[in-house]
């Protein structure tokens, strides 16, 4: 018998390297899975291993981090993906970014799986 999907999504996401970012689409296709984004937000919001599974590493597609991130807020992600070098650009080059006006730049820090 396979994987679940949860386990399948902790797998990949252990795999990110420091300062790189993958989206949630990205993890979900790596997963089999390519349309079920939101499931990879529900399996990460119950991380068995906070500090262990790197879900700070996990973005929206447009760069944007996640609004209630399960373990401090967006400040708390932005601080933890800072710490590892990833690079953010200014709301004015992307349109709409959040409240910060910061977003990852996904052309410099994505992952390439």
């Amino acid at each position: 018998m396979g994987q679940s999907f949860n386990t399948q999504v902790y797998d990949i996401v252990r795999r990110i390297p420091a300062g790189c970012v993958a989206t949630y689409g990205q993890i979900a296709a790596l997963a089999g899975r390519p349309r079920n984004a939101r499931m990879v937000g529900y399996a990460l919001h119950c991380n068995p291993e906070p500090g262990v599974i790197p879900c700070h590493r996990v973005v929206f597609r447009d760069g944007s981090l996640a609004p209630g991130f399960a373990f401090g807020g967006p400040d708390r992600q932005r601080a933890l993906l800072e710490s590892e070098g990833v690079a953010f650009t200014e709301a004015s080059q992307q349109g709409n970014a959040g409240a910060d006006g910061l977003r990852v730049d996904l052309s410099r820090c994505q992952w390439q799986a």
